[in-house]
């Protein structure tokens, strides 16, 4: 088993200088490659590329932007291996991951997994507290922290494997982004191929992204859920629905005072403080523990408002996902 390791990237030079040097740190004793694509950056990261030549196993190729999916893709066609293993450019990859994969899959072998991504003490508070906004089981349910269950795991593309007869069973990547992962992962589903959680293959996610960028992500992801909905009807889940009414439910609580009840509010308070406590605890920092709260917000009121805007346009109207939110696709 040869494993090929696919890395789209776009104007991130420094990220994947991080990310290689993690590389170079592997406890791995068998060959493995590297396929960096890079999709149209107007800041390339060829230099630093090069300067990992003599270290790692490397193949390099520059592309028209068509976003992260195809680039994956891309990627995956030309790699030599027949195991493909997905990172994104801000991951740093701890040294033992490739041989936990490889534990893994050697003794229950599965044609696509997915791992958990954790914080290094390094991280920058906000990145810690947005780090335990999307894995917390108290905001996401640990879907990205290691605790959804394991034998019906959808794979993140940050931290993704895939079989080579996989991806030519499926195709690959769509052209929606974000959504591209469960998307694929529901497709290998209707295949017959399983997913499975790695618990011990985690990485590192730096998610160099601030406030208003995270509220944008996150409203894309809530965008995204109602599309696959209407494309998957069948793997619809309730707990989709939750940040909306998270939001709504807020609302009304705030409409409740003016009869003198505020029961729902005291609720959401005591919401919000075990955020704090936990997150403060989690990391011995009250100070991240107060920007967690923050994150958590954010995560709720962007997906919340993302997902009921997709679910009005495209599943009570009927709108074709492609027209009602064309910049969630990307045209290859």
């Amino acid at each position: 088993m040869i494993f090929s390791l696919i890395i789209p990237v776009y104007n991130r030079p420094d990220e994947v200088d991080e990310l290689l040097e993690s590389l170079s740190k592997s406890d791995y004793n068998e060959a493995f490659e590297i396929v960096l694509v890079e999709d149209g950056s107007s800041i390339p990261c060829r230099d630093v590329v090069m300067n990992y030549q003599g270290k790692l196993n490397i193949s390099y190729y520059f592309k028209e932007n068509s976003g992260p999916g195809d680039s994956r893709n891309f990627g995956m066609q030309r790699a030599r291996g027949d195991y493909f293993i997905i990172f994104d450019s801000d991951c740093i990859i701890p040294s033992q991951y490739l041989t936990e994969v490889r534990k893994e899959l050697d003794a229950n072998y599965v044609d696509c997994f997915g791992g958990p991504d954790k914080a290094l003490d390094s991280f920058s508070d906000i990145q810690k507290a947005i780090n335990f906004a999307m894995t917390s089981f108290l905001t996401t349910g640990g879907i990205r922290g290691g605790s959804e269950k394991i034998n019906k795991f959808q794979p993140r593309s940050f931290n993704m494997g895939i079989s080579k007869k996989a991806f030519e069973a499926s195709k690959g990547f769509g052209n929606i982004h974000p959504g591209e992962d469960p998307d694929l992962s529901i497709r290998l589903w209707n295949l017959g191929f399983e997913t499975r959680l790695f618990k011990e293959a985690y990485v590192y996610h730096k998610r160099r992204i601030d406030w208003e960028k995270f509220s944008i992500q996150v409203n894309k992801f809530g965008i995204a859920r109602p599309i696959l909905n209407s494309w998957y009807p069948e793997h619809n889940k309730l707990t989709f629905f939750f940040p909306t009414l998270f939001i709504l439910g807020l609302l009304l609580a705030f409409l409740l005072l003016i009869f003198n009840n505020d029961i729902l509010l005291q609720l959401y308070f005591v919401y919000f403080v075990i955020i704090f406590l936990t997150a403060s605890i989690q990391n011995k920092s009250i100070k991240i523990g107060y920007l967690s709260v923050i994150a958590v917000w954010k995560q709720f009121f962007g997906y919340g408002t993302g997902f009921l805007k997709s679910y009005i346009k495209v599943i009570l109207l009927k709108k074709k996902p492609q027209e009602a939110f064309p910049r969630m696709f990307f045209k290859l």
